[in-house]
């Protein structure tokens, strides 16, 4: 469904629900992030959220490509690749200024060793060096120095996959399948300075622009096809949760994150296909007709993503953690709310100062 300016209110529901889900997933006290996506299946809002930056690309680009041309539609992306290099550098520095006020404060040292102010600390020129050329991202930044990557390649991705789809995901496939020697060739092997490799996650990047430019017929929808693979995507999300809730004992390795393991492709493929039934049908559309607070964060996305940071990091440090059983699970979920009602105020909060509550904002490597 589309709004009069063209604009999905399903993809802005999503953004938003993603973005405010980030900020509950790196509160390591919160309550709701045992409910969130990570707790039931083998993927979680990384690869949303990434998806999600594709889709907006190729809309975005498709729709400066048409009004004012290639030229247009390519300078807008190189633009954007600075605007996300920027809000990196800004995330970064936010980062680095809040760890180090609680070493100073003494408070929450588990954060402060997050915000990866330590080391900074310690050698101020050389980690200021690699935070600039990208070699090391302080804590929630790690995800943009990717999107950077992601803005720059959108106007050769976007015009490649509107002629062939197939021809897109099959070299979208061949360099995810060699992710790890690029990647250690590139030196980014190393999940403390790159949580995600780029070479991995771009699989779900390009998946996005090619769900956007290609989307299934209604015909398709309407096949014997299309309802058995409902049943296979319902059968492959139970089986994926029952996995993850009552075999595996232990987290599974950061890498399997950081290289985008077959299995989280996999569980989200199947969890994609019956979200498309879900909005195909209207529900998702309903539900973020009622809750427009959430769209605006959607709306508002890389404002909210770097202010997210802030969120996270404040409501950790000011939630207490010495209570247990029922009281600490009110008081962590008291935290959460503050969290999701500050994500909220800070989306209404810009798009008034913005003076436009339902104009064009991005996730991701998305254009404005």
């Amino acid at each position: 469904m589309e709004s009069g300016s063209g604009r999905s209110i399903e993809v802005d529901f999503f953004r938003g629900i993603v973005l405010i889900v980030i900020v509950l997933d790196h509160i390591p006290g919160s309550a709701l992030s045992h409910l969130m996506l990570h707790a039931y299946a083998f993927c979680d809002s990384a690869e949303v959220f990434v998806f999600l930056g594709g889709y907006a690309s190729a809309a975005a680009y498709t729709a400066v490509l048409t009004r004012r041309g290639p030229g247009a539609a390519q300078m807008r992306f190189v633009k954007r690749c600075w605007e996300i290099y920027r809000a990196y550098l800004l995330t970064a520095v936010l980062t680095l200024l809040s760890g180090a006020l609680l070493a100073v404060s003494h408070l929450n040292p588990p954060m402060v060793a997050l915000t990866g102010w330590p080391p900074f600390a310690s050698h101020p020129l050389r980690e200021a060096f690699d935070i600039l050329v990208l070699r090391r991202q302080p804590y929630l930044s790690s995800v943009l120095p990717m999107y950077v990557m992601f803005a720059l390649c959108v106007p050769l991705i976007v015009p490649l996959a509107r002629r062939s789809a197939v021809t897109a995901l099959l070299l979208s496939v061949a360099v995810w399948a060699a992710a790890r020697p690029l990647a250690a060739f590139f030196s980014i092997d190393d999940v403390i300075d790159w949580a995600f490799n780029p070479f991995a996650w771009q699989l779900m990047f390009v998946l996005g622009i090619v769900c956007r430019l290609h989307p299934l017929s209604e015909a398709f929808h309407a096949s014997n096809t299309a309802r058995w693979l409902v049943r296979a995507g319902l059968a492959a999300v139970l089986a994926f949760a029952v996995v993850k809730l009552f075999v595996l004992t232990q987290p599974l390795p950061g890498t399997y994150k950081q290289n985008l393991s077959v299995d989280r492709v996999i569980n989200f493929l199947a969890i994609l296909w019956l979200t498309t039934r879900l909005v195909r049908l209207g529900s998702i559309a309903w539900i973020a007709e009622r809750l427009p607070a959430v769209v605006r964060v959607g709306r508002t996305g890389l404002v909210c993503f770097v202010t997210g940071t802030l969120v996270s990091l404040i409501v950790d440090t000011a939630t207490p953690h010495a209570f247990r059983g029922l009281t600490g699970e009110l008081v962590a979920l008291s935290g959460d709310l503050v969290a999701i009602t500050a994500m909220l105020v800070i989306a209404r909060g810009w798009s008034g100062w913005k003076g436009d509550s339902s104009g064009p904002a991005v996730t991701g490597a998305g254009c404005r």
